[in-house]
């Protein structure tokens, strides 16, 4: 079994989509986590291409939000595209990074990961709320590489 098919349980990854569901319920914007061993290049760039890889740069409103770990490289990125990245306080994506690096230092990996959905889903929700016209352009489910 690999590090990432061990890093989180079912149940965990059960509770993470759970997660997922309840950030997007109220916003147009999007949210995905995506796990993996290691990466070659640094770990903002793979970031940057999981997230056209994951067609997260096509969402209607450019409010995409990734949440991307590197379990054995003990590295995480939270990417949002130019429209969330645009409307969010300055602060806003190193107070989200500093709970969940808190939640991951303590061995808590499903709950730093839950925290920074359910904190990217506020900030979504309070910029680009939820119409009656919006679908759910992404799938919710985790991604793993």
């Amino acid at each position: 079994m690999s590090h990432v098919e061990e890093f989180l349980t079912a149940e965990e990854e059960q509770e993470i989509i759970n997660a997922i569901i309840a950030a997007e319920k109220n916003t147009s914007g999007e949210v995905r986590v995506h796990i993996e061993a290691t990466s070659k290049i640094d770990h903002f760039s793979r970031a940057q291409q999981l997230f056209h890889f994951l067609k997260m740069d096509n969402t209607k409103e450019a409010n995409g939000v990734l949440i991307y770990v590197a379990v054995d490289d003990k590295k995480f990125v939270i990417y949002g595209d130019k429209g969330i990245d645009r409307a969010v306080s300055k602060g806003f994506w190193d107070t989200t990074k500093d709970t969940m690096a808190s939640h991951f230092k303590n061995g808590n990996f499903k709950q730093g990961i839950v925290e920074g959905v359910l904190t990217a889903g506020k900030e979504l929700e309070a910029h680009f709320p939820w119409d009656h016209n919006d679908t759910n352009e992404l799938s919710d489910a985790i991604s793993k590489g």
